[in-house]
């Protein structure tokens, strides 16, 4: 198979398919990081409720 970065890619309306190759300034932040620490609150907000409440 050919490369495949060669290829050009599908046309697009206003850029919607071409939203990659624009870089934002910002923090980068690894997807392990922003599942495990809404899931770890979860599991502390259980822990709390059964542990605290008589």
């Amino acid at each position: 198979m050919a490369d495949k970065k060669a290829q050009p890619l599908p046309a697009s309306g206003a850029g919607l398919l071409r939203f990659f190759e624009d870089e934002t300034k910002g923090v980068k932040v690894d997807p392990k990081i922003v599942v495990s620490i809404p899931i770890s609150l979860i599991v502390v907000s259980w822990l709390l409720d059964i542990l605290l409440i008589p």
